[in-house]
């Protein structure tokens, strides 16, 4: 792995990793690129954050891809949007001639007509933000997203879910803590039923589904039934169903917030399983 700085002023940086073998690969290998976005509540954590570190190492060895893990600004010092900003940013960088020309493990090994859009927790709902904010123009550049998987998506809102209710205290997310998150995170005034927060704020959705349906990304929702966010994340595939989006929902019984990326053996089940068996379904749509 090495860190990379995407914007100085703004303190933000990618964390690429490449599986070694590939660089011994003559001529050298193509792979999928994995866009990643860590979680933390937007609040704490980075991509050197121990079980993101070795969650994205684990990825970039059995997919096999090129894993770009972006570091972002953190509330409460920079609230929401900075979050998705800078995650955009992220995306236009990885595109822009710099990028290409000048970082030799993207040059010469990341496919840029593979691309893929991966988050955990809040990096699950950055995931489907930036999703939402790029469709439009992401695929006419030099990246061409096939994929977006939303892991353990940290949404909300002022009503509870049956799975909130029923998991409001539990060791890995209790539900004071997650408000704590939004109350640092959205922007000031704003309640759990903001956007940022809900993905069914305004009754059906936002409008931009409809760019991610005209792009034809594919978009696989995953979580457990130990997540008291379980039903927020059954809810948002639902409706992105509904709105024409090829949807891809994967829901285990047990586990809890944030599973494969805190147990390191289900890590490496669920990478060589389901993520694996998600990227190569893109891939040979």
């Amino acid at each position: 792995s090495k860190d990379i700085p995407i914007n100085q002023s703004k303190n933000t940086s990618l964390r690429l990793f490449l599986p070694k073998r590939s660089l011994n690969s003559s001529p050298p290998a193509k792979l999928p690129l994995l866009i990643y976005f860590h979680g933390g509540g937007f609040v704490i954590c980075n991509p050197s954050t121990t079980n993101f570190h070795d969650y994205c190492s684990n990825a970039a060895l059995q997919l096999p891809a090129v894993v770009a893990s972006v570091g972002y600004r953190l509330a409460p010092e920079h609230r929401l949007p900075a979050a998705y900003d800078d995650c955009e940013e992220a995306l236009r960088w990885l595109a822009s001639p710099a990028a290409a020309g000048d970082e030799p493990w993207l040059r010469d090994h990341a496919d840029y007509e593979n691309c893929f859009l991966m988050g955990t927790s809040a990096g699950g709902n950055i995931a489907y933000l930036v999703a939402l904010r790029t469709a439009v123009q992401v695929n006419k550049g030099r990246e061409r997203i096939r994929g977006v998987m939303l892991h353990h998506a940290f949404f909300g809102g002022v009503e509870r879910t049956g799975s909130e209710e029923r998991l409001a205290v539990n060791a890995t997310l209790a539900l004071e803590t997650a408000d704590l998150c939004w109350e640092l995170s959205l922007p000031h005034g704003a309640d759990r039923d903001h956007q940022y927060c809900n993905p069914m704020a305004g009754g059906g959705g936002s409008e931009l589904l409809e760019d991610v349906r005209a792009a034809g990304w594919k978009v696989a929702v995953v979580d457990c039934e130990g997540d008291p966010l379980v039903d927020r994340c059954k809810e948002t595939a639902r409706m992105m169903e509904e709105k024409g989006i090829e949807v891809v929902a994967h829901f285990e019984s047990g586990g809890f917030h944030g599973w494969e990326v805190m147990d390191a053996e289900k890590g490496k089940e669920f990478n060589g399983g389901v993520l694996k068996k998600f990227v190569q379904s893109c891939l040979d749509a």
